[in-house]
C-alpha cells in the first residue's frame, strides 16, 4: 500500500509549509450503494510559493480549486492531490466522488438484514478520514470541521457537534448542517448516520454547563440497549475525571454510538464515540463482558482530555494516548464504579497482554520508533496499551498520587486544544513531583522487554529468616535492569485454611539484588509474594514453598488480586517451559471452582485453552483434552444455578468437548434433551453450543440454516459464516479458505468469523494443505487488502495449531515460517513483523510441549 503511506519526515516537512485552519465538508449520501459524493473545502496559510500535497483516497476527483483557480484533476495520483504556488492565505476546493467501506474503515456502510436499513459510521484512526474528504492526514495540522450532510430525511445524523433540525431537502430527502467543531485533529472527526435508535440524557458539568447525551444502537436492537446504564457509567467517569484532572470536559455534548461490524472495542472521536456493537447485550455475558464495557466507556472518555484536548504530535506518541486512557479508566472504574476491584482484571488481562507481547522478538520501547503509517498500524498492541498503562501506574507510585494529577493538571491547562510529545508531560509532572525523569524515561520508556524478580530467602532452623533479597533478571537480548518501587506481601495459613497477610513491606528495588532488611529476624510466612498490590511491571516467581502454600490454598486470599498475580505468575512459568502445561490444566481446573472474580475466570479458561491445545505434548493431548472436558462438565453442573461461572463453563465445555458423550451433553443444552438448573440457553449461547458441535462433526448445514432461520439478524449471518467455516471437512475448509484468501467480498466482521471458524478443527490434519498456501498468498493479501483486513488474515490464519507436528503431520511449522522470512528479507516491515511474532509463538509452542513431556516422561 505505498501510494497510501505517509512517513513521519513528510509530515514534519509539510507542517513546517502550512497550517490548517478550517474545513468544509459537504457530503451527498445519496447516490446509491456504492458511493457518495464529498465537496470540502479548506482554508490554511501557507510559505508564500511553496508546493505541498492533500490526502484523499476516492473513486475520482471531479474538480479541483485553489485560491480561485482550477487545477488540473491530473494533479489527484497516488492517494494525493498535488498542489503548488501556495499563497500565504489558500482556500482549496476539492470535488470528490468516494467509495463506501465495507472494512470497518473510512465511511463503512452496513444493512440490516433484520429491516433492510442502511447504517453508516466513520473510522478515521490511523489515516482513513481521507477516505471520506481531502485532508491533510496528519494529527498535528489541527483545524474546525463544519459537516453538511444530505441523507434520507427518516435518518438520524450525528457528528462531533450537536446535531442540527434537518432541513427538506427534495422527495424524502434532507440536509444537516453542523456548526464547525473545536481545534482538533482530523482523525478525531466522526460521522455516523441512518435510522439509528437512540436515548437522551444530560449532566451538569463541573462548571455548570448541560452536556447533552445521547446513546445510539440500530433500531433492531433497541430492545436491548441498557441505555440508563451506561449513562450513570458515564456521569460517574464526567464526576471522576472533572475532578481529578481540575479541568471541565472541553467539548459541548457526547454522544455515544453502537455500531455494526466495528473492528476495534471503541474510537474516541470528540464528542460522538463509535463502540463495537456487541457492547448491546442481547444475551447474558458474562459480568466480566460488562465490567469490560464499563472500562472501555471511561476509557474513551479519558480520550476527550488526553488525545482529544491535548493531541500528540506525530504517532509516535500513541502509546501516551492509549496508556494514559487505560490507566485512568481502570483507576476511576475501580474508585467510581462498582467493578471495585478492577486492578484485578487489569492485573489478569492487561498485564498478561503486555508480558506476552515484551516478550516477543518484536518489542519495542513504549516510545517507539514510527517512519511512517505502516509502522502505527501494526503498533496498536501490548506494549502501546498495557505496558504502558503498567508504567504509568509505576509512575505513580514512584512520584506519588498527589503530584502526578497535579502534573496532568498543569499539563491539560498549557496545552489545550494544540499538540505535544512526551517531554511535554514529563516537564509538568518533574515540575510538579520534585523527581528528575530523565533517567527515569530512559529505562522504562525508552528500553524494551520486562525483568523478572525473584525472591532470596534464607531460614534457620526455627524458621526465622537470616537473610532475604529481591534478585531482579532482564534478558540477554533487553539486558536493562529497571526500578520498582513495590510491595512484598507475607501470607501465613490460618486455622480455618484462610491466607492471611501478616506482612507488608514497600520499598525501592534496583538492580540486580536488593537486600530487605524489614523481613530478617522475623519468621517466615508461609506464602512470600513479590509484586504484592501488584505496582511493579516485571514477571515474579515465587519459591519452591509460597507457590506450593499458593496452589494448596488459592481459595484462601480474601481478595482476589494476590490470587491473580498467583495464577499469573503459573502462566509465565508454563510459557516459558518452566511448569508443565498439564499441571497447569490442573490448577486452572482447580481454580475456576472457587474464583469468584469473572474476569480471572474468563481469563483463565482462555489460558486452559492454549496449555491444552498448543503447550500440552500432542501425544498426550487427546486425553488430557477429554479429560478437561469432563472436569469442566463436573464444574458446570456443581455452580450455583444461573451463575456468572456456570455460564462461562458451558461455553468452554462447549468449546472443549471431544468424546461421543461430552458432545451428548451440548446436544442435550442445545435441543433442550438436558439441563442445567438456572442455566438459560439464549440465543449467543446456542451458536456457542451448536459451533462446538460442527467442530466435533455432530452437526452441519442443515443444523447452521435452521438456526440462523431462528436469528435472522447480523450476528446471527455472522456466526452461521463461523458455523460453516468450521465444518471439518477438507472441502469445506477449502471454500472458507477461498472467501477469505481468494476473495475480498466478506464485510470485516463475517470475515472475522470465517478465520475463527476454519481454525476450529479437531483433526488437525485438515489444515495441512493450508500451510503452504499461507504463506504463498502473503505478500499478495497485504499489497491488496486494507491493513486491517490484511492483519486479520496474517495472524488468523497462520496455522499455529501445527506447531510440534512435524513428525506427525509432515509440516516443520518453525521452518516453514523461518524459510519465508529467510527467502522475503525485502518483505514490508510490518508484514514480516507480523510473521516474526507468529514465529515466535510457534517457537514457545514447541518449547512448552517438550517441558510438558520431560516433566511427565515415563
Amino acid at each position: 500500500m505505498p501510494g497510501e503511506n505517509l512517513t513521519r519526515a513528510e509530515a514534519q516537512e509539510r507542517a513546517r509549509t502550512l497550517a490548517t485552519s478550517s474545513y468544509d465538508v459537504v457530503l451527498d449520501l445519496t447516490r446509491g450503494e456504492r458511493v457518495f459524493g464529498s465537496t470540502t473545502t479548506v482554508r490554511f496559510t501557507a510559505t508564500p510559493g511553496a508546493s505541498t500535497f492533500v490526502d484523499l483516497i476516492a473513486e475520482s476527483v471531479e474538480e479541483i480549486t485553489l485560491n480561485g483557480r482550477a487545477v488540473d484533476t491530473g494533479a489527484f495520483a497516488d492517494s494525493r492531490i498535488a498542489v503548488d504556488g501556495l499563497a500565504a492565505e489558500n482556500e482549496l476546493r476539492v470535488v470528490a466522488t468516494c467509495r463506501y467501506m465495507n472494512t470497518g474503515e473510512g465511511l463503512h456502510r452496513f444493512v440490516d438484514p433484520v429491516d433492510g436499513e442502511t447504517y453508516l459510521y466513520t473510522q478515521f484512526e490511523v489515516a482513513d478520514s481521507r477516505r471520506m474528504f481531502a485532508v491533510f492526514e496528519q494529527p498535528d495540522l489541527k483545524a474546525t470541521f463544519a459537516f453538511t450532510v444530505t441523507a434520507p430525511s427518516h435518518w438520524t445524523v450525528v457528528a462531533n457537534t450537536a446535531t442540527p433540525e434537518p432541513e427538506p431537502a427534495g422527495d424524502g430527502v434532507a440536509t444537516w448542517r453542523f456548526a464547525p467543531t473545536q481545534v482538533i485533529s482530523s482523525y478525531l472527526t466522526a460521522l455516523v448516520a441512518g435510522p439509528y435508535h437512540g436515548v437522551t440524557g444530560e449532566l451538569t458539568s463541573r462548571d455548570g454547563r448541560t452536556i447533552p447525551l445521547g446513546v445510539y444502537c440500530r433500531a433492531s436492537l433497541a430492545e436491548h440497549l441498557d441505555a440508563e446504564e451506561i449513562m450513570d457509567i458515564t456521569r460517574a467517569g464526567f464526576a471522576f475525571y472533572e475532578e481529578a484532572f481540575d479541568r471541565p470536559y472541553p467539548f459541548t455534548k457526547y454522544d455515544q454510538l453502537f455500531v455494526p461490524e466495528f473492528n476495534a472495542g471503541a474510537m474516541e472521536n470528540a464528542g460522538a464515540v463509535t463502540f463495537l456493537e456487541n457492547y448491546v447485550f442481547r444475551s447474558k455475558v458474562p459480568e466480566a463482558t460488562v465490567e469490560r464495557r464499563a472500562v472501555t466507556i471511561l476509557h474513551e472518555l479519558a480520550h476527550m482530555w488526553f488525545g482529544d484536548l491535548v493531541t500528540m504530535r506525530w504517532w509516535n506518541d500513541l502509546w501516551l494516548n492509549e496508556s494514559f486512557a487505560e490507566f485512568a479508566s481502570h483507576l476511576a472504574t475501580a474508585e467510581a464504579t462498582r467493578w471495585s476491584s478492577a486492578w484485578t482484571t487489569f492485573s489478569s488481562l492487561e498485564k498478561t497482554w503486555a508480558y506476552n507481547q515484551d516478550q516477543l522478538p518484536s518489542t519495542h520501547p513504549i516510545v517507539a520508533p514510527i517512519n511512517d503509517l505502516e509502522d502505527v498500524e501494526v503498533n496498536f498492541d501490548g506494549i502501546t496499551y498495557a505496558k504502558g498503562a503498567s508504567v504509568l501506574k509505576q509512575l505513580v507510585a514512584w512520584v506519588g498520587r498527589d503530584a502526578f494529577l497535579e502534573g496532568l493538571r498543569r499539563y491539560f491547562a498549557k496545552h489545550a486544544f494544540a499538540n505535544t510529545e512526551l517531554r511535554d508531560l514529563l516537564v509538568e509532572l518533574e515540575a510538579a513531583s520534585g523527581r528528575d525523569l530523565a533517567a527515569w524515561s530512559q529505562v522504562w520508556l525508552e528500553e524494551a522487554g520486562v525483568t523478572l524478580l525473584r525472591p532470596e530467602i534464607e531460614t534457620d532452623a526455627e524458621g526465622t529468616v537470616t537473610a532475604f533479597a529481591l534478585l531482579q533478571e532482564a534478558p540477554a537480548e533487553h539486558p536493562t535492569l529497571r526500578p520498582h518501587r513495590l510491595v512484598i506481601g507475607g501470607y501465613d495459613i490460618a486455622e480455618d485454611g484462610a491466607l492471611r497477610r501478616t506482612e507488608r513491606v514497600e520499598l525501592d528495588v534496583d538492580g540486580a539484588r536488593t537486600e530487605v532488611p524489614a523481613l530478617v529476624g522475623k519468621r517466615r510466612p508461609d506464602l512470600v509474594l513479590v509484586n504484592d498490590e501488584d505496582l511493579a511491571y516485571a514477571k515474579v516467581r515465587l519459591d519452591e514453598r509460597s507457590l506450593a502454600t499458593a496452589v494448596a490454598h488459592l481459595d484462601g486470599f480474601a481478595e482476589s488480586l494476590p490470587r491473580a498475580l498467583v495464577l499469573a505468575s503459573a502462566w509465565d512459568m508454563t510459557r516459558d517451559g518452566e511448569w508443565a502445561a498439564r499441571d497447569y490444566v490442573d490448577l486452572v481446573l482447580t481454580a475456576v471452582a472457587t474464583e469468584t472474580d469473572s474476569s480471572v475466570v474468563q481469563v483463565l479458561l482462555r489460558q486452559l485453552g492454549t496449555a491444552l491445545s498448543a503447550y500440552s505434548a500432542p501425544e498426550a493431548r487427546a486425553d488430557l483434552e477429554a479429560r478437561a472436558a469432563d472436569r469442566l462438565l463436573e464444574l458446570a453442573r456443581a455452580a450455583a444455578p444461573g451463575s456468572d461461572t456456570q455460564l462461562q463453563l458451558v461455553r468452554a465445555l462447549a468449546a472443549h468437548a471431544v468424546t461421543d458423550a461430552q458432545l451428548g451433553v451440548v446436544a442435550g443444552l442445545l435441543a433442550g434433551t438436558g439441563t442445567l438448573e438456572g442455566l438459560t440457553v439464549d440465543t449467543d449461547l446456542r451458536w456457542v453450543l451448536l459451533q462446538g458441535l460442527v467442530a466435533g462433526g455432530r452437526a452441519g448445514a442443515a443444523e447452521i440454516d435452521a438456526e440462523l432461520a431462528r436469528d435472522a439478524t447480523a450476528t446471527g449471518q455472522q456466526q452461521a459464516a463461523r458455523a460453516r467455516a468450521a465444518v471439518p471437512s477438507m472441502a469445506n475448509k477449502a471454500r472458507a479458505w477461498a472467501d477469505v484468501v481468494d476473495s475480498d467480498t466478506l464485510p470485516n466482521a463475517v470475515q472475522s468469523n470465517v478465520i475463527g471458524g476454519f481454525s476450529q478443527v479437531h483433526d488437525r490434519a485438515l489444515l495441512v494443505p493450508f500451510a503452504g498456501a499461507y504463506f504463498d498468498a502473503l505478500e499478495k493479501v497485504w499489497a491488496e487488502r486494507t491493513n486491517e483486513m490484511a492483519q486479520n488474515i496474517v495472524v488468523g490464519l497462520y496455522p499455529y495449531k501445527l506447531a510440534g507436528l512435524a513428525d506427525t503431520l509432515g509440516v516443520d511449522l518453525v521452518a516453514l515460517t523461518q524459510g519465508w522470512l529467510d527467502a522475503h528479507e525485502g518483505a514490508a516491515p510490518a508484514l514480516r513483523r507480523l510473521v516474526v511474532e507468529n514465529l515466535d509463538a510457534a517457537r514457545r509452542a514447541v518449547r512448552a510441549q517438550a517441558a510438558d513431556r520431560l516433566a511427565h516422561q515415563g
